[in-house]
């Protein structure tokens, strides 16, 4: 935390829209912490991803919704929230911390790949910023955050304390209910969902197709996000961008790729660049 009575910018956005009633209790919590900015979408955009606006105008306008809280809403995707908040609001001093959140259904396993709330997060963490991703198993619009605000205040005060690895983020979600064991720090389930398209008929007998599916979890480790939200604590899993699959590195550079080109180097070799006289310099 800041001394000397300083208090810490924090940075609030989701993907549920502005009016949701997730980032309402993020915002509480975020107000015992320090100075709130909330930059979020004027409606949902759950499932976007790492999206950004490209191609047309975006646009963000200050509303007030809350006491004390400077708010604003903005035409775009999530990460575009962040990015607008950085270099429009924040004009390039970043926030101290940005939360993302509390989303309404779960962000364990495979589901961060496809989350604007876990998205958000991630532009944060890219823009240097410590970043953390909440979310509740509960879609319902009367769902109750409250059993998740002192763990979030918890969790947000070790970062804000420690600070984070670089490039690294952290992604918390919530079991339903307020019998909670305590937190588990995890990794993330090898899970996925089995998808289904729905066929339908509209009123002129054209197809349409719904999405649908189940989860299925294929991982049986005690140590996952999928096992700790089953058995009733809260998961935080560490999570990076950087999306190289450094153990398949070896195998790519043992390939025969023939008269194409190619260093034909070991893994460690690489990625070490030359000079203009061939001497190494890395």
């Amino acid at each position: 935390m800041k001394k000397q009575g300083s208090r810490p910018n924090i940075l609030v956005v989701n993907d549920d829209g502005i009016t949701a009633p997730g980032i309402k209790n993020l915002i509480e919590v975020a107000q015992e912490l320090g100075n709130v900015v909330v930059v979020a979408p004027d409606g949902p955009q759950s499932g976007m991803g790492h999206a950004i606006t490209i191609g047309k105008p975006l646009r963000f306008d200050r509303v007030d919704l809350y006491p004390g809280v400077e708010m604003y809403k903005c035409s775009g995707t999530p990460v575009d929230c962040v990015k607008l908040a950085v270099n429009k609001i924040f004009k390039g001093k970043k926030p101290d911390l940005c939360v993302s959140g509390i989303n309404h259904g779960l962000n364990n396993s495979i589901n961060v790949i496809y989350s604007g709330t876990m998205s958000a997060a991630v532009e944060g963490a890219i823009e240097g910023i410590p970043s953390i991703g909440f979310s509740l198993d509960d879609f319902s619009q009367e769902a109750d955050f409250s059993h998740c605000k002192k763990f979030i205040k918890s969790i947000a005060e070790q970062v804000l304390e420690h600070g984070l690895p670089a490039a690294t983020l952290l992604n918390v979600n919530f079991p339903k209910g307020d019998s909670l064991k305590g937190i588990k720090i995890c990794r993330q389930a090898n899970a996925k969902w089995a998808e289904e398209f729905d066929e339908r008929k509209d009123p002129y007998q054209r197809s349409y197709y719904w999405l649908t599916g189940v989860f299925e979890n294929y991982d049986k480790g005690e140590d996952t996000d999928v096992w700790a939200l089953e058995h009733g604590f809260v998961s935080v899993v560490p999570v990076q961008f950087d999306l190289t699959a450094h153990h398949a590195i070896p195998l790519l550079n043992s390939w025969d790729f023939g008269n194409l080109g190619g260093t034909g180097k070991p893994a460690g070799d690489a990625h070490k660049l030359s000079g203009p006289d061939g001497s190494s310099l890395g």
